[in-house]
């Protein structure tokens, strides 16, 4: 008995340990299938522009502003705001298009900071621009608090090849989402899949 029960443990690690394997080789190799979420060419009542990045997400939201995808433009995000808000300036977009929401410090404060004034708004359809790397956890993470609306993702795909990684510090916040993912569904309920 204590015999079949050892490998049946054995047998367990050893599929873990396959599985957790296989998932490091994709993320690795392939971190774009797992990280990056992209709606393609869609239209909504309003672009919510994530803070962060290296400041090529407001170049991002002011390419979808001037091709009509939305109205108007909410910054969201505690830090790089006012950078934020000027690189829409400079880009085209005008300040009566812009709205901000400067308290929140993380991807579950974007949300829970930004929803209450989108359901006053009466809003239906948002497009989530940030980064490539960040897309999935940030539109898992705003469908999770609101169900009830309608998340686009159009990221920007700043350093997106594996060689611009290491030098414009891609790798590093590589890694970081790699943890969040898991983080954001342990802390916060926020399903990756």
């Amino acid at each position: 008995m204590i015999r079949v029960i050892r490998k049946f443990i054995f047998r367990t690690i050893l599929l873990v340990l396959l599985l957790l394997g296989s998932v490091g080789f994709v993320a690795y190799f392939y971190p774009e299938k797992i990280l990056c979420a992209d709606s393609g060419p869609v239209t909504a009542d309003v672009i919510v522009l994530l803070g962060g990045g290296s400041h090529e997400r407001p170049l991002r939201a002011a390419q979808l502003f001037r091709q009509h995808c939305a109205p108007r433009i909410l910054i969201t995000g505690a830090g790089d705001d006012i950078i934020n808000l000027n690189l829409l300036l400079q880009n085209g977009v005008p300040a009566k298009a812009i709205e901000m929401e400067n308290q929140s410090m993380t991807t579950s404060e974007n949300a829970r900071f930004t929803l209450p004034r989108l359901r006053e708004e009466k809003v239906h359809s948002v497009i989530l621009v940030t980064s490539w790397y960040h897309a999935r956890r940030s539109q898992k993470t705003f469908e999770h608090y609101a169900p009830d609306l309608k998340f686009y993702s159009r990221p920007s795909y700043y350093a997106f090849d594996r060689k611009d990684w290491v030098p414009l510090g891609v790798a590093r916040k590589l890694a970081k989402e790699f943890i969040k993912v898991p983080g954001y569904w342990i802390r916060y309920g926020v399903n990756p899949f």
